[in-house]
């Protein structure tokens, strides 16, 4: 006789297979996960990072261009308006003796995806405590000679204060 069960080719993988294989998957992801699950902090440092740089180069390009089109040289001209105005790529960029203004600092460096103090003077992610943020300093003439003592400058980065509106980091002068 011959075999009473026909001869059936067994294809696909067996529950225990598929189970196995679900819980491997299941410890090398609990042991992955963490190293991965707080790249939200360290892309918002690199972002603001990358806007202190982009400030950084809006404060030199802003100061050539006032140079060139002669506003408010205080080291030969005196007598300069301390409210001067630059058309930078389409928009109006005030000046403080020949240097980027605090509430042109947005407009300047194109920062429409950041959050700007009203007043300009830091820049952050969000305006919500422990976000990263820089401060913005205007130029400054401190001893009131004519000449200025402190060009623009942005200070290195830090975390905006637990209630917001004000930024850890400042700009160090002397």
């Amino acid at each position: 006789m011959q075999n009473m069960v026909p001869n059936r080719k067994e294809k696909g993988f067996t529950l225990i297979e598929l189970v196995m294989v679900i819980v491997i998957l299941g410890i090398l992801a609990a042991f992955a996960l963490p190293r991965f699950a707080d790249l939200s902090g360290d892309a918002e440092d690199a972002a603001i990072e990358g806007a202190r740089g982009t400030v950084k180069s809006a404060i030199g390009i802003v100061r050539a261009k006032a140079l060139a089109n002669n506003l408010a040289d205080t080291t030969s001209d005196s007598d300069a308006s301390t409210d001067d105005v630059l058309n930078f790529e389409g928009k109006e960029i005030k000046l403080v003796e020949g240097h980027l203004a605090a509430e042109s600092v947005a407009a300047a460096a194109q920062l429409d995806d950041f959050y700007v103090h009203t007043d300009g003077s830091f820049v952050a992610t969000e305006n919500t405590g422990g976000k990263p943020c820089f401060a913005f300093a205007e130029a400054a003439d401190t001893d009131g000679d004519g000449v200025l003592d402190y060009p623009a400058e942005v200070s290195s980065v830090g975390d905006v204060a637990s209630g917001g509106g004000s930024c850890g980091a400042s700009v160090t002068r002397p």
